[in-house]
């Protein structure tokens, strides 16, 4: 069963997005586990990655320059656009936070999946990461009208909780068990590392739901702007490193249109506002299809 998933695991990840809207009461009570299975995947993730390399390729100017794009340059685009239709202040704010928010930490393993370097999306993924908490702590001041009040002990215990803990005990492991070892583990346990993806479309994809039930018109545009947005971060993302070749393009555009929300989502709270997690929940399915759009362009593109 688990070698059957696995092997048709991107297939699976649009289909957890369709199981999560069509059973949003199962999708809200598993949406209360999903930080934990952020701490695993993000933990396991960053376990079978080789360090040495990991870190070379984050010295590569490249990869900041990716990251700098992935964040900064869409916040600033998206804003614009926002601001320019006069949408709502609410789903502005929803907007501009998913363009700041990092690569989601199963890129890689997608990556993986598809054949591509998984490295080098890690290291785009970690870049992005770590631009998140300035990115949002902007968001945040430009978006809030008047004076905001961040609990920064709660922020600050949560990054070093989701992202510089898991990162912190990766690093401790590979230097206190031997090379062989950890690779018999980790060649056992790294496939499976895949699973722990389909838990978010299908966890997120609820809130999404109860706003359709609610109001279906707002949740057509809400569908919409997400569509548009990951077309925006995939799109763009292939064109700015067309010329960089097809694997490195597309490892671009995939970890850019795949975005963490949860983790923003888990370190600002309800500071994000009401239409954060409607539009996190509605990015869950064109984000679910996107490595399928990946492999098939893989295929085209000479």
């Amino acid at each position: 069963m688990f070698a059957f998933l696995i092997r048709h695991s991107l297939v699976f990840m649009f289909l957890s997005a369709v199981l999560g809207f069509a059973l949003p009461d199962l999708s809200g009570h598993f949406f209360v586990f999903l930080p934990y299975t952020l701490f695993c995947l993000m933990t396991l993730t960053l376990l079978g990655i080789r360090q040495n390399e990991l870190l070379r390729r984050l010295k590569k100017i490249r990869v900041w320059g990716y990251a700098f794009i992935h964040s900064a340059v869409y916040m600033l685009f998206v804003g614009c656009i926002a601001g320019l239709f006069h949408l709502d202040k609410n789903l502005q704010l929803a907007m501009v936070s998913v363009a700041a928010t990092g690569s989601l930490f199963a890129t890689p393993a997608i990556v993986r999946a598809l054949g591509f370097d998984s490295i080098e999306a890690m290291a785009m993924t970690i870049a992005s990461t770590l631009l998140l908490p300035a990115a949002i702590f902007i968001t945040l001041l430009i978006y809030h009208s008047g004076h905001i009040s961040l609990d920064l002990t709660s922020y600050m215990s949560r990054l070093i909780i989701f992202i510089f803990g898991p990162m912190f005990f990766s690093f401790v492991i590979h230097k206190t068990i031997q090379k062989n070892t950890l690779n018999s583990i980790l060649n056992r346990i790294s496939p499976y590392t895949i699973l722990f993806v389909l838990a978010f479309p299908f966890g997120l994809v609820g809130s999404f739901r109860k706003l359709f039930d609610g109001n279906p018109h707002d949740a057509f545009i809400y569908l919409m702007v997400a569509v548009l947005l990951c077309c925006v971060f995939f799109i763009v993302s292939y064109w700015v490193y067309r010329k960089s070749g097809k694997e490195f393009a597309l490892t671009a555009a995939i970890t850019s249109g795949n975005r963490n929300v949860l983790l923003t989502y888990t370190i600002a709270g309800g500071l994000l506002g009401p239409a954060f997690l409607p539009l996190a929940g509605a990015l869950q399915i064109p984000t679910s299809l996107l490595p399928v759009v990946t492999r098939y362009l893989s295929r085209k593109i000479g």
